[in-house]
């Protein structure tokens, strides 16, 4: 089955956010969506590119890791 355009774009986006938050020492993700005030399947739903998220959300979680959005779209994007 081949992915659809939005599908291929999630999943571009949740690849991108756990290489950023293993790279930043979150090598659990659990642990980092606890950090977040944020139900740990919901978070990890978001890296496997399994649901949407809000522009808001998205932020709250690089701010977390220290990346502005100019920097997790610059690259890849």
């Amino acid at each position: 089955m081949q992915l659809s355009e939005k599908e291929k774009y999630l999943l571009k986006v949740g690849e991108k956010l756990e290489k950023i938050r293993k790279e930043n020492k979150y090598s659990n993700h659990e642990v980092f969506a606890d950090e977040l005030s944020m139900g740990r399947s919901q978070y990890r739903k978001y890296e496997l590119g399994k649901t949407n998220l809000n522009i808001y959300t998205l932020k709250r979680i690089l701010d977390k890791l220290n990346v502005s959005l100019e920097e997790f779209f610059s690259d890849g994007f």
